[in-house]
């Protein structure tokens, strides 16, 4: 057995390389809103120039906080991602809550959100009736599942091809848009008069639209355990892919503003769809129905790859209950099988609950502020615990700007969340802070086979 075909420290082989890790990330992050954004951000800033300045400052943000995260991932190459990187830096009961709430409302509730959309965007081919289109989301879900049971190289490879198919749409409307289209309007930064649109609150919603397309990086690192050589390729797949997804979105607004006016891309409510039809009639928007179930399909794979880590890294740590049915890995096919599974199930019981909506929305806002405690421990990183940096060669450039920046963009994002939606916000923490009597009474009582692990370090608590 070579070097990069042992296991991983946590169980599970390593069995990534640099390339898919890189298309995971633009997988996971590139779903259906790429398709759907630009209306809504033009609608809220109706000035193409500007328009194009807010996917950049997007993508800078989105950077910067991924930079940050991917030094503390090059130290800590551990499966898990965020959930272990807050155990080692902030101490068990932050994990443990981050990873209550990614396990039981997140993970579940956006995999059968990105699920049920998928079944929508079926409609495209073949009409559906309601129960129909939730029959076929679980269809979907459970497929997705079998697929990442078959193996984790055999998931890796299903997304990458997933990710690769969904480019290739959204570069036919870059170049064609970019190369046939005449409209030529990029220039305005400023809204017209006319469009009667406050710049500081026009610039706001934009902007958290665009990060709101941005997210989803994070999931990767969950991965991270299992890449061939962590400590170098996690911080080089991040970067990579999030250059790819920045310059999908900046060209693909640039296609569409080229070939569609301001008015048309407005009133759109399937934007890229519609800009397909000017530029290949019937046919293209058959194309980019196409191109959105395929962008889903590989969203879809990845996160639920990904997601399967967490309660398997929980249970590595003695910190979940049934920790024998989480920790329980395939050999054969290198995935936590039973994680998968769980939360594979949740998922479907949301489907036909119809509760995904309600539970990605507030469990969105819980994770944005994990997020930004996880950019913070950077600073812990550096200061308290320099010897996990020793055996890694990334840095995040231009420390502390590039931190202080990401943070800046997760923060803004949490407290425009919280003006605008302040209810499911508040819901989002209570869901969170129930995890703390869950946390005390298994700590205390030893739940059934469960023993929390005492740190080897005495981490710090906040």
């Amino acid at each position: 057995m070579s070097t990069n075909q042992k296991a991983s420290s946590s169980g599970l082989k390593k069995s990534i390389g640099l390339f898919e890790a890189t298309l995971l990330v633009v997988g996971i992050v590139i779903g259906s809103g790429i398709f759907y954004k630009p209306t809504a951000v033009l609608t809220a800033m109706p000035a193409p120039g500007m328009a194009l300045l807010i996917w950049v400052v997007g993508g800078a943000l989105t950077m910067a906080g991924a930079l940050t995260m991917a030094e503390i991932g090059s130290a800590i190459p551990k499966t898990g991602g965020l959930y272990v990187y807050l155990k080692e830096l902030f101490g068990e009961r932050w994990a443990f809550l981050f990873g209550w709430v990614q396990v039981l409302v997140y993970y579940p509730g956006l995999s059968a959100a990105l699920a049920v959309i998928l079944a929508t965007q079926t409609t495209s081919f073949i009409p559906l009736t309601p129960m129909q289109q939730k029959l076929l989301a679980a269809f979907y879900m459970i497929f997705i599942m079998l697929v990442n049971l078959l193996s984790t190289k055999f998931a890796t490879r299903f997304s990458s091809v997933f990710t690769i198919g969904k480019l290739l749409p959204i570069a036919v409307i870059i170049l064609v848009g970019i190369i046939a289209g005449n409209q030529h309007a990029f220039g305005p930064f400023l809204p017209a008069e006319s469009a009667n649109v406050s710049m500081a609150s026009g610039f706001s919603a934009a902007l958290l639209g665009v990060l709101f397309g941005y997210e989803g990086w994070i999931a990767v690192s969950n991965l991270s355990g299992e890449l061939k050589s962590p400590r170098k390729d996690y911080p080089k797949a991040i970067f990579l892919g999030i250059s790819i997804i920045t310059i999908a979105y900046i060209g693909m607004n640039i296609g569409i503003m080229n070939t569609m006016n301001m008015n048309q891309i407005i009133h759109s409510e399937k934007i890229a769809s519609d800009t397909a039809v000017v530029l290949f009639g019937t046919f293209g928007e058959k194309l980019i129905a196409a191109g959105i179930l395929v962008s889903i399909i590989g969203c879809l794979s990845g996160f639920l790859m990904s997601s399967g880590r967490i309660p398997y890294a929980m249970a590595e740590d003695d910190m979940i209950p049934f920790k024998q049915f989480f920790g329980k890995i395939d050999e054969r096919a290198n995935t936590p099988m039973n994680s998968i599974v769980f939360i594979t199930v949740l998922a479907v019981l949301y489907i036909f609950s119809g509760t995904y909506d309600t539970l990605t929305n507030l469990s969105v806002f819980v994770t944005w502020m994990f997020l930004i405690i996880g950019m913070m421990g950077i600073f812990v990183l550096r200061k308290k615990r320099p010897e996990l940096l020793q055996n890694s060669d990334y840095r995040v450039p231009l420390y502390p700007v590039v931190p202080i920046i990401g943070i800046i963009g997760a923060l803004y994002v949490v407290f425009s969340t919280l003006i605008s939606g302040a209810i499911m916000a508040i819901y989002g923490v209570g869901v969170t802070l129930i995890g703390i009597p869950v946390y005390e009474y298994l700590r205390r009582h030893h739940h059934h086979d469960i023993h929390f692990k005492t740190p080897k370090a005495p981490h710090p608590q906040h």
